[in-house]
């Protein structure tokens, strides 16, 4: 193999971020707006001269295949929806993300999950409604268009941590990044 090919794998390999896994959930004190931006700004297709870089989470259209998403534990009153104090810090910084020249055009599903306690139907149902609290909370205080956030509830279908199923990171909120 000559040089300027090892050079040119090696560069591909260096500049090639790892996106499309589910990284891990950022805990309540430590969300920052900044981390939130990185995390859910859409990503343009990396290009050179002679080399087209199309990485894992982009298709060949330029656009990702896994849309850009963001793993935050939010913390609510036992068996409620009600946000509690850490957790509406935390979205505050959320929205300061959401409302960044990077973010603002863009469209975001608020992921509600939960863990296996409990039956699957009253999981699904508070998962639902820890999403829409999330989107509330959102709107009313950070001044976020409704518009643009969709409350889900995904119940204890989507563990994080399967290893464990009652791991705090299995009740969490995820935003995804809806927009292309």
């Amino acid at each position: 193999m000559n040089a300027r090919l090892l050079l040119g794998v090696f560069i591909f390999i260096a500049v090639l971020p790892v996106r499309g896994q589910e990284g891990p959930v950022i805990q309540e004190g430590q969300v920052d707006a900044s981390k939130i931006v990185d995390a859910l700004a859409p990503h343009k297709p990396i290009r050179t001269r002679s080399l087209q870089i199309v990485r894992e989470d982009m298709d060949s259209a330029g656009g990702g295949s896994q849309p850009a998403k963001v793993s935050l534990l939010i913390t609510f009153d036992t068996n409620s929806s009600n946000l509690t104090r850490s957790a509406k810090q935390s979205l505050d910084a959320v929205g300061q993300a959401l409302s960044s020249e990077k973010l603002a055009s863009s469209r975001f599903a608020i992921e509600g999950h939960a863990d296996p306690r409990g039956a699957a139907a009253a999981n699904l149902k508070l998962s639902e409604q820890r999403a829409q609290s999330v989107r509330e909370y959102l709107v009313q205080n950070m001044n976020i268009d409704a518009a643009r956030l969709e409350a889900v509830g995904k119940g204890d279908r989507e563990p994080m941590n399967k290893s464990n199923p009652l791991a705090p990171e299995n009740r969490r909120v995820t935003i995804v990044n809806l927009s292309r």
